[in-house]
């Protein structure tokens, strides 16, 4: 009898994603990182926690009830798989391409026996860059293959991965990823942080740049008042010297009549 796909090749292991916060952080970091990194690549397959089975199982080994092999890394990256939604990954399913790249984040419940046998996965199963960080004493390893083996990086710090194109440094105390253009893997938290900060700062411009224009409409608003001031003062100005000029117009008529009566106008004090 034949079983079920879904039977033979779980969707879970039945373990955590992450034992820690500090794991789970670094974990949807690197994995948040690499997917924008990746963004525009559709033939890029990035996961976190995904089952990986290799091989398929023969009907002999299904027969026997064998387990299939598998592992699941912390962050894993497909180059030459398209992106989309899977249950696990296996590979006989998608051109026999094997992940590339793997990433493990240690937690306090990871034994020296789990990762050595993790490790003799990777190396057996066609990972080309393996890299292994240990939190706690902020510890970065990474192994790079050579043939049939995955062989040591030295040194780490600064190690830029062929395949990714991304730095690793540990120097600020603990594992910080770089984009090829310098900038920083972060965080979702720092991601809305500074989004945060930029909408802060675009508030605080529009702010600003309206402060200004109130400022200038204020100086305006000054300078036409002013300017009505002045013209208010100069007609004042002009009706007053006309008033006068009318005034000894009408003192010259009133004279010369005078005189054309023969009255003499000092005669009228």
């Amino acid at each position: 009898p034949s079983l079920d796909n879904e039977l033979l090749y779980p969707d879970s292991d039945g373990k955590p994603l992450a034992d820690n916060t500090t794991q789970s952080r670094l974990i949807f970091t690197i994995k948040g990182g690499l997917d924008a990194l990746f963004k525009d690549r559709a033939d890029v397959f990035i996961a976190a926690d995904l089952l990986w089975y290799p091989v398929q199982l023969t009907p002999q080994q299904i027969k026997e009830l064998e387990e299939p092999q598998r592992q699941a890394p912390d962050v894993m990256v497909v180059l030459g798989r398209p992106k989309g939604e899977r249950g696990s990954y296996q590979q006989w399913l998608e051109d026999n391409i094997a992940p590339q790249v793997a990433f493990e984040i240690l937690s306090p419940g990871n034994t020296k026996q789990e990762m050595e046998t993790k490790f003799n996965f990777y190396q057996k199963h066609g990972i080309e860059e393996y890299y292994l960080y240990d939190p706690k004493n902020n510890r970065l390893q990474g192994w790079q293959r050579k043939g049939k083996k995955l062989t040591a990086i030295t040194p780490m710090e600064g190690w830029s991965s062929p395949l990714l194109g991304i730095t690793f440094s540990t120097s600020e105390g603990e594992l910080v990823l770089f984009h090829p253009n310098g900038e920083r893997f972060v965080s979702y938290v720092e991601i809305v942080e500074q989004r945060d900060h930029e909408r802060a700062e675009k508030e605080r411009e529009r702010a600003e740049k309206e402060r200004e224009r109130a400022e200038k409409e204020r100086e305006r608003t000054e300078k036409e008042r002013e300017r009505a001031e002045k013209e208010r003062e100069r007609t004042e100005k002009e009706q007053a010297q006309m008033a006068l000029e009318e005034e000894r117009r009408k003192n010259k008529q009133l004279l010369a009549r005078l005189l054309e009566l023969g009255i003499a106008p000092n005669s009228l004090s």
